[in-house]
């Protein structure tokens, strides 16, 4: 049986990795368009903050070891272009031009996702980029290394742009962030979103929000960019507007689509042909809270997809729980992160949501080196369920996310969540954690 792959990023590799594990006779090829196979993507703008690291530093795995050790047909520079559900083949190109046509029994479609680069005038010009494949993060650093750059424009103000905007203050590049919508973080509590464009502004970082982006010129050596009431000059513009699922060649093939256009599979990462699967940021997933279908684009689905698209493949039953959501960032001394819904989404949702607000220390009381934690929490009024949590902190909001996290798989209720019994000792927290204290006050209003 032959398991062609296309992707060989994190879904991809996982999937070939772990079904060659499960199968040693199980013929297993993979298809990627580029030269790159297996890399740290999140580490990017920590590697772009650092001139003297090399941006190959991030590859986890060479494509070597894939074929050596593991016997998986790797083959680079193999762009597919179309696939013949009749014929079960996949047709492309290689990067010499010449045409190929691969026959599979079991296809995985790990296609990932692209950075949205708006559609405006001046978009293609040199110094204007986004950032989402390891050649990406290749042509800024050498961008940033050939050119005089002192001001940058982040256009979006997601996990990428908030992780740039600290790469270049790093490297002394002054940084000003545009957003057409007038709050900074939409998904978050003003409360907490403020705390963010503080630090950000701490940093010499110029927030514009309710400024859309009209179009790019060139200026002489620099950059003159238009939004809506301002414009600016700048040496190099980055996209962090969000990201697409690559689901074009699904599309074209006749396979369901789901939210976003990401392709639709199931609990076993099936699309709607059953002999094609697909998993990564190309692919929607279920969410845990609301049980419908999503599209959230992180690593660790990915990873997770991959490894079970492979134990479906080898005959084991497979069913994925899904996702809550679950992220982590830094936004220079913060730690951001969230898990679940926010109020809007979970009224979306059908939910009657209720939320608390809270600010607490991150130690015990009078222990050195203490900050505050803000959370929002939210439940739902009729159930008293549990729907997300929202964290921002200088230090514990990272991986106290993961309680709310565990619980909203866990379908637990508020005053269940309050009732587990998190650890405590004063250099990390109070006896009443901020988790406690947040649950509470929910409470409260339920």
């Amino acid at each position: 049986m032959r398991f062609l792959i296309i992707g060989a990023d994190a879904a991809g590799m996982s999937a070939a990795s772990r079904a060659r594990r499960n199968r040693k006779d199980l013929e297993i090829v993979v298809l990627e368009r580029t030269r790159d196979v297996s890399y740290s993507a999140c580490g990017m703008p920590y590697n772009l903050a650092e001139p003297e690291r090399e941006m190959d530093d991030l590859v986890v795995r060479e494509a070597s070891v894939f074929r050596e050790k593991q016997g998986i047909d790797l083959r680079l520079g193999h762009r597919a272009e179309a696939v013949n559900r009749t014929a079960k083949a996949v047709r492309g190109t290689q990067a010499d031009g010449k045409s190929f046509e691969l026959a599979y029994d079991k296809l995985l479609i790990a296609t990932g996702a692209r950075p949205v680069i708006l559609d405006v005038p001046g978009a293609d010009l040199p110094g204007v980029t986004g950032l989402k494949s390891l050649e990406d993060g290749r042509r800024i650093k050498q961008y940033l290394a050939g050119n005089d750059v002192r001001q940058a424009l982040i256009v979006g103000m997601g996990y990428i742009g908030m992780e740039m905007a600290e790469a270049f203050f790093e490297r002394g590049v002054r940084v000003d962030m545009v957003k057409p919508r007038r709050q900074l973080l939409p998904w978050m509590p003003d409360e907490l979103s403020d705390v963010v464009q503080e630090e950000l502004e701490t940093h010499l970082v110029r927030v514009h929000t309710g400024e859309a982006l009209r179009s790019i010129e060139r200026s002489g050596k620099r950059l003159s960019v238009t939004c809506t009431n301002l414009r600016l000059e700048t040496d190099l513009v980055l996209f962090a507007a969000g990201v697409r699922p690559n689901s074009e060649l699904a599309a074209e093939a006749g396979l369901d689509l789901g939210p976003d256009d990401a392709v639709a599979v199931d609990r076993a990462c099936r699309t709607s042909d059953p002999d094609i699967y697909a998993t990564g940021d190309c692919a929607d997933a279920f969410h845990v809270v609301t049980g419908e279908r999503t599209w959230v684009p992180l690593a660790l689905r990915a990873n997770r997809g991959g490894r079970a698209v492979a134990d479906h493949v080898t005959g084991r039953e497979v069913s994925l729980d899904g996702v809550a959501g679950t992220a982590v960032f830094k936004v220079f001394d913060l730690q951001v992160a969230r898990t679940g819904l926010s109020m809007a989404e979970a009224g979306k949702a059908g939910f009657d949501p209720v939320e608390a607000v809270i600010f607490a220390r991150s130690r015990a009381h009078r222990h050195p080196g203490a900050s505050q934690i803000g959370v929002q929490m939210v439940g739902d009024r009729a159930s008293g369920r549990l729907l997300g949590v929202q964290m921002v902190g200088r230090e514990g909001a990272a991986h106290r996310i993961d309680a709310p996290a565990v619980a909203l798989h866990a379908r637990m209720t508020v005053e269940q969540f309050h009732e587990c019994d998190l650890a405590y000792a004063p250099p990390f927290g109070a006896t009443w954690d901020p988790m406690h204290i947040a649950a509470q006050q929910l409470m409260k209003k339920l």
